[in-house]
Formats: C-alpha cells, sequence, structure tokens
C-alpha cells in the first residue's frame, strides 16, 4: 500500500503564491509518476500537472502553464506544486496521485492512479 499526505493548502487571496506538498509512504517513491488532480466545488476532478518516476518529464494542463510548477524530492519522499499568480478559478480541493512506473501519454487520465491521498483545500479569494 501506498499513503499519500497532501499539506499546504489555505486561503490566499488572488495573485498570491502557495507550495503545496504531498508525503508518501509505503512504497519506493521514486517508483511512482506522482500527479496532481483538482476538483472544485460542483465540478469534476480534474487533471493539473504529472511528473514521471524519472523525473524527466513533467506536463501541466494548460489553465496552470506558466503559473504551477510540480517537482520531486525522492530522498525526502515529496512531491511539490508550486503556484503562483493564484486566481479565483484555482479553488479547489488538490489532491496528489500515484501511478507505478508511468510513462508516456495519457499520464492525465485519472483512472490509471492507484493511490489518491486525502486532499487540501486551496481557496483564492479577497
Amino acid at each position: 500500500q501506498v499513503q499519500l499526505v497532501e499539506s499546504g493548502g489555505g486561503l490566499v487571496q488572488p495573485g498570491g503564491s502557495l507550495r503545496l506538498s504531498c508525503a508518501v509512504s509505503g512504497r519506493t517513491f521514486s517508483d511512482y509518476t506522482m500527479a496532481w488532480f483538482r476538483q472544485a466545488p460542483g465540478k469534476e476532478r480534474e487533471f493539473v500537472a504529472v511528473i514521471t518516476w524519472k523525473g524527466d518529464v513533467t506536463n501541466y494542463t494548460d489553465s496552470v502553464k506558466g503559473r504551477f510548477i510540480i517537482s520531486r524530492d525522492n530522498p525526502k519522499n515529496t512531491v511539490y506544486l508550486q503556484m503562483i499568480n493564484l486566481k479565483r478559478d484555482d479553488t479547489a480541493v488538490y489532491y496528489c496521485a500515484a501511478d507505478f512506473r508511468g510513462y508516456g501519454s495519457r499520464l492525465q487520465i485519472q483512472g490509471r492512479y492507484d493511490y489518491w491521498g486525502q486532499g487540501t483545500q486551496v481557496t483564492v479569494s479577497s
């Protein structure tokens, strides 16, 4: 089993920044492709960003490109999502997810991820 625990969410004003963290335990972290998804009120959960288990490929949904950066620290078993210039539309519960040695295309597909965290709330409001 793989356990994922997100942290770092909160209330921030438009234009502000947050860094989300997802601590992973239970298996070898470096074997897992890690992704962030989010779910806004009344909407379906959507893909945000992914970093492969090799750490050589990242991908983002168009609405966050240039504002969000996903990274991983294998010795700390943690994946991060640095978010800058936050907008009200970024308000959502953010989830991290793990996929064993996921690679190639379709990394934005939720169904391929076997493990999920409980989520952390991000609210962008003045």
